[in-house]
């Protein structure tokens, strides 16, 4: 799955396929500018910030158990947005510096390290890596992944694929190849 933020006529957080295919809003009611957006890929929870409303909020991966982790004026400079074990990472745009915060009480919150210009925080661990496993979008005998022209992206699986086509061509009927 992909999720993403948007703020534009209709603030929400939502999800869909990597192809893009069923798209679903899974935040969009007391939501007004989320700017960021982080995911627990073991407990399936989604976190967001939003600078508008001043709030760091997390529902599941269904658009459930809505929590707000920590609110107030401190909020509206925070950017970029990452999750590992129990604590949210962030950085706060005033000051460069990488920010701790308790993902479950959200009052215990640190200050790591001051990085100039630090607009972004990403956190690599290997749990959180994807096992090895076979998908629709390996390449085939020919070596075109999934045995797509130009582009394979996953579906609803990691088992389906949809192959699509870079700009100024079309797919063709076969639903692979590229014209």
């Amino acid at each position: 799955k992909l999720f993403f933020t948007d703020y534009g006529n209709a603030a929400k957080v939502e999800r869909c396929d990597m192809d893009g295919m069923n798209r679903t809003w899974i935040v969009d009611s007391k939501i007004e500018q989320p700017t960021a957006l982080a995911l627990d890929l073991i407990n399936k929870y989604v976190y967001w910030l939003d600078i508008y409303l001043e709030s760091v909020e997390v529902v599941d991966y269904q658009g459930r158990r809505r929590q707000t982790i920590t609110k107030g004026r401190q909020i509206r400079h925070l950017c970029g947005l990452a999750v590992f074990e129990n604590y949210l990472y962030t950085v706060n745009s005033d000051n460069h510096s990488i920010l701790q915060i308790n993902r479950y009480n959200g009052t215990d919150v640190q200050a790591l390290a001051r990085l100039d210009n630090a607009k972004e925080v990403r956190v690599y661990q290997k749990r959180t890596q994807a096992a090895g496993r076979s998908h629709a979008c390996e390449a085939d005998a020919a070596g075109m992944p999934g045995g797509c022209s130009h582009l394979c992206l996953l579906s609803s699986s990691y088992k389906a694929r949809t192959c699509r086509c870079r700009t100024g061509f079309i797919l063709g009927s076969d639903g692979r190849s590229c014209k």
